[in-house]
């Protein structure tokens, strides 16, 4: 074996010796950005201001709804959703997502009723939910890495027991299902603008709802549950977005399609790369939706792989390249769920855990770079049975 075909682990040469890490927002050109943050700190207007309703206007233009309302984040909008919706009990959602999904509805007042995930598209279940919504007083569900979740089915099980749904949409600004973009299905969706995601405000999030008097709860429950009188309608949030946080998301908001084709492409590259590696899998996609990719991730067999995610993740890291085990443990391993009645087991939800590695991609990551990545996991799959034997 070569030096060149050997992977770092064993001796060889890394593929990134400075570091690849998982993720780079991606600003583009500064200069108008710079010039409108200037002008706002001149103006004295950093809260409550212009910028913050054309972000709002912007959205709400690009996704086809009525009402769009900018917040200081993805998680307190979901806690004032699920507020204004008097979620004060079950509330169904799937473990296989990020803890502030569950976070919100405890915040809320609700309890967590776990749900299954589909094992191919990794987003819930929707005979699953079915199966465990009777008494519930709502339902979340999360398009998962950013591919939309089976939104008809869901909507569907909603209606029959006669509960609102709202999204945790934080990774997919920008996704479509059937060529409908989300940001429209359910009660209510909910994104993130967090460094991570591939529309960025540094911190942010936005509501997007077609019903007026959701859209006028989160309005009021972002400042405080103050409707301007200073007389509070309900205990609401400091969760309003500043006008800085607001021209960032315009900015990055332009050239998002472009984006997102480009990481569809990158995804591709890689998939096309490690073709034929025994133990790799992917999330489903279905061919009439369109997935952000705000996530790269694997689902990695250990028996036939050869490696466990804990084993490959010491060989990526010696490689240089950076990796995420998103989302392992699931929330209902988590020690701040402990307490809750399990009602079942989560088999699958547990599996897919215990398989999952996210990869680096940014929406500027060169297509060589992610070629780098693929023959990383390829030198690391060839000679699985001698990395495993070194990191014992």
């Amino acid at each position: 074996m070569t030096r060149e075909s050997m992977p770092a682990v064993l001796g060889g040469d890394p593929a990134f010796p400075t570091g690849l890490p998982l993720v780079r927002p991606t600003i583009g050109d500064t200069g108008r950005l710079a010039h409108r943050l200037e002008s706002i700190l001149q103006s004295g207007i950093l809260t409550n201001g212009a910028v913050v309703r054309e972000l709002e206007e912007a959205v709400a233009q690009r996704l086809g709804v009525p009402y769009v309302l900018a917040v200081s984040n993805c998680t307190s909008g979901l806690m004032l959703m699920l507020q204004a919706l008097g979620a004060q009990g079950r509330v169904v959602l799937p473990s296989f997502t990020f803890a502030a999904s569950a976070h919100a509805v405890v915040w809320a007042g609700g309890t967590p009723v776990w749900a299954e995930i589909d094992p191919e598209r990794l987003t819930a279940d929707p005979s699953d939910v079915r199966s465990v919504i009777d008494g519930a007083v709502a339902m979340t569900a999360t398009h998962v890495y950013g591919a939309p979740c089976q939104v008809d089915e869901l909507q569907a099980v909603a209606d029959e027991a006669g509960v609102p749904l709202v999204y945790d949409s934080a990774h997919a600004l920008g996704s479509t299902r059937n060529g409908v973009p989300v940001g429209r299905f359910g009660t209510a969706e909910v994104f993130s603008l967090s460094p991570t995601k591939v529309t960025v405000a540094g911190e942010g999030g936005l509501v997007a709802t077609s019903d007026p008097g959701l859209a006028e709860a989160i309005r009021i429950g972002r400042d405080y549950g103050n409707p301007g009188s200073y007389d509070c309608q309900f205990a609401g949030l400091n969760a309003r977005m500043s006008e800085l946080h607001a021209a960032v998301a315009l900015h990055s908001l332009q050239g998002l399609d472009e984006r997102i084709d480009y990481r569809n492409e990158l995804v591709r590259l890689f998939k096309e790369n490690v073709d034929g590696l025994d133990g790799i899998s992917f999330q489903r996609v279905d061919p009439d939706d369109v997935s952000t990719y705000k996530d790269l991730t694997l689902i990695v067999e250990p028996d036939q792989f050869g490696l466990d995610i804990p084993q490959l993740t010491a060989a990526l890291n010696a490689e240089g390249i950076d990796s995420r085990r998103y989302y392992s443990p699931a929330i209902h391993q988590q020690k701040a769920y402990a307490h809750l009645q399990r009602e079942r087991d989560l088999p699958i939800t547990e599996r897919i855990a215990d398989r999952v590695i996210t990869l680096p991609l940014w929406s500027h990551m060169s297509a060589d770079d992610v070629a780098s990545i693929a023959s990383a996991v390829c030198r690391i799959a060839a000679t699985a049975g001698q990395v495993r034997d070194t990191l014992r």
